[in-house]
């Protein structure tokens, strides 16, 4: 440009001149000069602006504009840093949630209600669930979630305390966090995208609906025969303003209150129970760790059988269809008398490897005094002093010799063989009556009320012991020295070596509660829960979604664990009359 161009266009001319000069390099559509420069007049940029606009903006997974944590590119709108939407997404990860990226759904969507789609259903969550479990928001696959605001009332009144019900609703509280974090009010208006993912699904389909919050009153009216405030009631009314408001979903109120699900039914609401963490569908179907062989077993499976001894063990090896529906250390039996008993070794396709039992029946064979009294007894002390066992499940109805068998082997493998360095021996603390208040002492002097049972079978094993009352005193305290009573309380933390554990009334933990206690097992070390799923003390807590349940169908097909349901007696005549009939 010649210098009496430049006086003449001045500083501001000058700047112009250059940023249009620049524009029109960048564009190839624009008429240019016989210098290749490009003609740059006020029309022609308004009618690149029109014929080429700025790129969109981009949609986040809920449908409206990211909220972006740095400037976008003058010209193309591209982000230059990272948006806040990936730094949630990175916070979730780290938890084990993984949220889906944008979609051309999500991007479109403008919901401000829960969706009406077919056979799309709305869940209404009580408190209890998700106090039950903490990541039941992410457990209803493809449906949508709805959280009342009389339920994050009530989180935030239950926040406090070491109890597990208070450490599940912190955990809840921190999960609504992350997802909620770098979020507008018209993101939560729409519906929350659920994360997918959660690596506490096993298996199951992740979550790829939305979660509701209650962000608005709605018009629900409860009958007069349901007079109060209350937190039910609340929860009730607002299940009927959703059900009112969208007829086409099917709006489902969750609950493990009963009483709660009753009402509900009375008003025409549908409610249920919460099964996602159900084992079973019903107990019965329980794996009961024995079967018991055909008639004709070897008639169709002995053609290619073939045994052997290695020390003092036997071992027999068959093939057929019906070893696919075996598991590892599982009982085999014939149901005939002096059949032979095995104990399910090695599977590989068709093929099982089958160990004949030790008869502990036989007094030779005694475990600290005791002898099994039935099969489902002997089955129980093969694996209990199995060394490649670590982890034994027996259940079974009062008086079947849980503890008794468990303590034996325990005590034999201590001080006899060595194996162990001492019993640790647990339970949880829910009285069958009204509580007695708080105890004084040390953990050992206020866990031994709640350790009667175990007092009861010490001097059960030390009552034929020689030498008379000192000689059954003395032994009762070296016992005694060897055995550690803890709480559950003090578990978290803890790893055990070469102890022997023993896990009483198991029936009474949830599954998080077991896998708690279960991983604090270390090198050497063997546990054995033992409980009645029958019995169940826990509130909310059911014979399907009991921990004991759990671990035991978990369990079935590890090779260094074993199970066993004691189904008869034997304490005395009297318990077992009263066990059958009252």
């Amino acid at each position: 440009m010649p210098r009496s161009e430049r006086h003449r266009l001045g500083a501001v001319g000058l700047f112009r001149h250059a940023r249009h000069r620049y524009r029109g390099s960048l564009d190839p559509q624009l008429p240019r000069g016989p210098h290749g420069r490009a003609h740059v007049r006020r029309a022609d940029d308004r009618q690149r602006a029109e014929s080429h606009p700025r790129r969109a903006p981009a949609r986040g997974v809920h449908g409206v504009l990211r909220l972006t944590q740095s400037r976008r590119h003058p010209r193309t709108g591209q982000v230059l840093k990272r948006d806040a939407t990936h730094s949630r997404r990175k916070r979730l990860k780290q938890r084990g949630i993984h949220e889906p990226g944008p979609t051309a759904a999500s991007g479109e969507s403008r919901e401000t209600t829960p969706r009406s789609r077919s056979g799309q259903r709305l869940f209404v969550l009580d408190t209890n669930v998700l106090m039950h479990d903490p990541t039941a928001i992410f457990r209803f696959e493809e449906h949508d979630v709805y959280l009342p605001m009389v339920v994050l009332e009530e989180l935030d009144a239950h926040k406090k305390g070491l109890s597990e019900n208070s450490r599940n609703v912190r955990q809840v509280s921190r999960f609504l966090d992350d997802m909620m974090r770098d979020v507008t009010k018209e993101q939560i208006d729409r519906g929350l995208q659920l994360p997918s993912g959660y690596s506490g699904n096993h298996g199951k389909k992740p979550s790829t609906g939305r979660l509701f919050f209650q962000t608005r009153q709605l018009g629900g009216e409860l009958p007069q025969a349901l007079p109060g405030q209350g937190a039910d009631n609340g929860i009730l009314a607002q299940t009927l303003a959703l059900q009112n408001e969208h007829p086409d979903a099917r709006v489902i109120l969750v609950s493990k209150d009963i009483n709660l699900r009753i009402k509900a039914a009375v008003l025409g609401v549908h409610a249920e129970d919460y099964y996602s963490d159900k084992t079973l569908e019903d107990a019965d179907v329980l794996y009961s760790g024995m079967s018991a062989l055909p008639a004709d077993f070897w008639e169709r499976h002995g053609k290619d059988m073939r045994s052997w001894k290695d020390a003092d063990r036997t071992f027999y090896e068959v093939t057929g269809p019906a070893v696919r529906e075996w598991q590892p250390n599982q009982g085999v039996f014939e149901d005939v008398p002096e059949g032979i008993e095995g104990i399910v070794r090695k599977l590989s396709g068709d093929a099982a490897t089958i160990e004949l039992t030790r008869d502990y029946r036989n007094e030779r064979h005694n475990v600290w005094g005791v002898t099994a009294r039935n099969r489902e007894q002997n089955f129980a002390l093969n694996l209990l002093m199995d060394p490649e066992i670590d982890f034994v499940t027996v259940l079974g109805p009062a008086g079947t010799g849980k503890t008794l068998l468990a303590l034996a082997a325990g005590l034999t493998q201590t001080l006899e063989t060595n194996r162990f360095v001492e019993i640790i021996m647990t339970r949880v603390t829910i009285p069958l009556g009204e509580d007695i208040g708080f105890l004084p002492g040390t953990e050992e002097e206020k866990m031994e009320p709640w350790m009667g049972a175990l007092m009861d079978n010490l001097e059960v094993l030390t009552g034929s012991q020689e030498g008379g009352n000192w000689g059954r005193a003395a032994t009762h305290d070296l016992l005694r020295n060897r055995i550690r009573i803890r709480s559950l309380n003090f578990m978290r933390g803890r790893t055990f070596l070469n102890r022997y554990l023993i896990l009483d009334e198991a029936q009474n933990l949830t599954p998080k509660q077991m896998k708690a206690l279960i991983t604090r097992a270390g090198p050497g070390t063997k546990l054995a829960c033992l409980g009645n799923i029958a019995q169940i003390d826990t509130p909310y807590l059911t014979e399907m979604t009991s921990g004991l349940t759990y671990a035991v169908n978990r369990f079935r097909g590890w090779a260094h664990s074993g199970h066993v349901t004691l189904v008869r007696g034997e304490r005395s005549r009297l318990a077992d009359f009263a066990s059958d009939i009252l």
